[in-house]
Parts: C-alpha cells; structure tokens; sequence
C-alpha cells in the first residue's frame, strides 16, 4: 500500500505503517526520544491526511509488533469478533471517526463495534481527534463493571482512597484512610502502593483495610498494588483480597520488564476468582501509562499511544473492574509539559473506553515535569467531563511515599459539585446512612477523620 500524500507543493511518504502511526502522533517527549516522531507540524498532518484513507484491515493485518512474535498481539487478535469484523474492516479510519461522533451512532452500537477491534485501530482513530473530540467520543460510551460496587454509571465519579505511606505505617495508612472515608474517597478501592512488596506487609495492609471495610460494612474493595506474584502469595496463604492488581505495558518484551506475562496474569485471574473475598464478577485491576514500553527498550520502533492501546486491547481478556493511566507519573522525558500531559489523559481514557475497559486516570504530574496544580486540575475537569470512572484521593494531593502530586482526597467532592456527579450508588447511599452525605453532597461532618474515631 503506497503511504503518500503531497501538500502545499511538497511529498510525503511513509515506509509502513508503523511509521505512519508514530508521524500521526500529537506531538509526545517520547516519541522524539525514540527518533520517531514527526520532524514538523506539517509533516504530522500529512501523517493523519494519510491515516484517514486507511482501511481497518490494514491496521489488523499490520499490528505494530508482529503476530508470531508478541504474545500481546496473539491475544489481541484472537479475540476479535470475525463477524463484527467483516462488517466493519472496510471503513477508513476517517470513516470510523465520523461514525463514533455521530448523533446517530449509540453507546449500544459502539459497544458491539469494539469486539472488533485492536489496538492499532483504536490509536489510529485517536490520533484523528482533537481534545473536545476524545471529550465527547469518551462521554458516548458508557463501560460498566461490578465488584463489591458498581462502577462506570453515566453520572458518577468514584475515587480511589490511597494512604500510602513511607514506612507503610499500619497505624498512620489506617488513619489516612479514615481521612479519606470522611471526604467520601473510596468507592473505587481502597489501595495502597506499597513500599515494602514483602508478604507479610502486604498481608498487613490488606488485612487491616479489609477490617475497616467490615467494621464499617463499606462497599467497596481493598487492594496492595504490589507485584502481582506477592499478591498471589498473600492470596494463597488467606490473606483477605479483594482486587488483583498489577501495571501492564503493550508488549510481550516490555511485559517481561515488569516480571510479567500473559500466562502469569491469567492464573492470578484464576486465583483471585476462586479464592478473593469480592463479589465479583470483575476482580482485577491495571494500571498502564504512555511511554512505559520505550523506558524498557521495549517499544519495537513503535510510538507509545499505539502501546498504550494494545494494553487496553489485552485487558479485555481479564474483564478488570478497573484499570487507569498513570498519565503524569512516568516523567517529561515521555509526556514533557502540561500540554502533552493533558492530551494523553483525554486520549487514554478514550481509548480505553472505546475498547470497553472501565476507565480511571491518575491525574498527576512528577516535580521535574513542566506543570501546575492548575494544570493537574484542567485535566481533572476534562477528565470527569468526558465521563472518567474515577480519579486518585491523595491526602492533600502530595504522595508522600511515590513523591509526585496528584489529586487530592477533597478533589473529587470538588469535580462532584461542580459537574453534577455522584459516587458510586452503593456508596453513596452508605455516605448518606453514617451521616457524611445528604441531599447530593457532603454533610458538615465530613473531612474530619475523627468522625470515625467517636462511633
């Protein structure tokens, strides 16, 4: 397929698809890093003026890391529904875009289509839209998914609790996490980062928060965003968990960086669903971010939002309650400023949702990164806009053991008011029967963790 386009009086050719991809990507720290980026502005137009005119198929027959050599592409391309498929591999990739955004098309309808996708077309129709584009493409579709709560409803944003702590202080995590409740963060998970991946701290926290989940009948979960082999141990040996999680990158090479591989996510999958403490039936969760796959070597001369989708593409096959972007957290050195910070948010969360994930986004940014608390805010606000399934709580936005700001336990009340959103309906009627929420907002009670202390 010849990859060529003339404008204003000068041509350009792409030598495959891989190439065209990464020259139609918004401008990105990493990409350039890679020596793959676009040189100009016009040669990135000329990128997309070509992307539009291309088949779905070709971007199924073309995956970015070939399909015999990436176990990553092998479960991505399995799972596409071929009778879904047949219908649609024939639209342009500009065609798919007009179709999303159009009046006529429905959450239903989108739904169904995304049974029939990779991540290479998922990324390719992203890098079509601007930012108000990837706003209302991701406010269309709606993903839920149920664990001990119910998470995705049009209308809500839940937040994640997480206390964590230096030391991993059992005392000082349990009192953070009161602070939290008092705020109504928590809906989405209880989750602590770990500092120390041993068992038996691990157990400790899931432990101690899983005894406040059951003091105060909570509905919610717990989680210890350890690796995912010491939560397997933690499982195995009783200790009460309620998600699996573990982050993922958008290659089997990059997977191995993080210790990781299909098979090995697929029996933490098994275990959880036969010995976790949740409901169900969706126990896992991930988290991912653009760039992860370059830091490893591991980016197969591919750019890092076309990665970023396929993590999206291989989460479908472990159903996860939730999986979010640690948009800001990997550093300038792939995401450089606020602009390009904002951009990945709104596109990850787009094409998250497209491929039919439940998704969050740790809005943040690094200290070395060129960016605001009102920068981190914008994106909040776009974020929730476009229909996010949940954001961070972090006692006052300043993460005391992974050093970079992010959103705060009051933020989410904030984004609630403001846009008129709710938490989750389980725990918002748990909110409202303790006494810290009524009549669709947070009583005078609440912020206060001693709230907890004196019942």
């Amino acid at each position: 397929m010849l990859l060529r386009t003339k404008l204003f009086g000068e041509t350009y050719e792409f030598r495959d698809i891989k190439d065209l991809l990464a020259k139609a990507n918004e401008e990105k720290s990493g990409d350039q890093q890679a020596g793959i980026a676009a040189k100009t502005a016009a040669e990135r137009v000329a990128a997309r003026h070509v992307l539009a005119e291309v088949p779905l198929s070709v971007l199924r027959e073309n995956p970015v890391v070939p399909y015999d050599e990436d176990e990553v592409t092998r479960v991505i391309d399995d799972a596409v529904n071929e009778t879904i498929y047949e219908e649609i591999k024939g639209w342009t990739v500009g065609e798919f875009r007009e179709w999303i955004l159009s009046n006529n098309t429905t959450n239903a309808m989108i739904r169904r289509v995304s049974n029939a996708l990779t991540g290479e077309m998922v990324s390719a129709v992203a890098k079509l839209m601007s930012n108000l584009d990837l706003v209302l493409g991701g406010k269309k579709i709606e993903v839920v998914k149920h664990c001990n709560n119910t998470i995705g409803l049009r209308g809500t944003l839940a937040s994640r609790n997480q206390p964590n702590h230096p030391t991993d202080s059992v005392d000082a995590i349990r009192a953070t996490t009161y602070e939290g409740l008092s705020y109504g963060s928590g809906d989405s998970v209880i989750g602590i980062n770990p500092s120390d991946d041993s068992v038996s701290s691990v157990s400790r926290l899931l432990e101690m928060t899983k005894e406040i989940i059951d003091r105060w009948e909570i509905p919610t979960q717990n989680c210890i965003l350890a690796h995912v082999t010491t939560q397997m141990e933690c499982l195995k040996r009783g200790a009460p968990l309620g998600l699996m999680f573990q982050s993922l990158a958008g290659s089997e090479k990059a997977m191995e960086s993080f210790g990781v591989s299909v098979g090995l996510i697929d029996e933490a999958y098994e275990l959880t669903t036969k010995y976790g403490w949740t409901a169900g039936p969706n126990r896992m969760y991930f988290e991912t971010g653009q760039g992860s796959a370059l830091s490893a070597d591991a980016h197969n001369g591919a750019d890092q939002l076309t990665l970023e989708a396929r993590i999206y593409s291989m989460c479908k096959r472990w159903d996860p309650f939730q999986v979010n972007t640690v948009v800001g957290f990997i550093g300038p050195e792939y995401l450089y400023d606020a602009t390009q910070i904002t951009r990945a948010g709104l596109e990850d969360h787009f094409m998250g949702k497209l491929t039919g994930i439940s998704m969050g986004c740790d809005v943040c940014y690094t200290n070395h990164a060129k960016a605001t608390q009102n920068d981190l805010e914008n994106l909040a606000v776009l974020f929730a806009s476009a229909g996010g399934s949940f954001i961070m709580g972090v006692p006052q936005g300043d993460d005391t053991m992974l050093s970079y700001q992010s959103t705060s336990y009051h933020d989410a009340p904030a984004l609630r008011q403001a846009l008129g959103l709710r938490p989750l309906p389980e725990f918002e009627a748990w909110l409202e029967e303790i006494g810290l929420w009524k009549n669709g907002q947070l009583t005078d009670l609440a912020g206060d963790p001693s709230f907890f202390l004196k019942r």
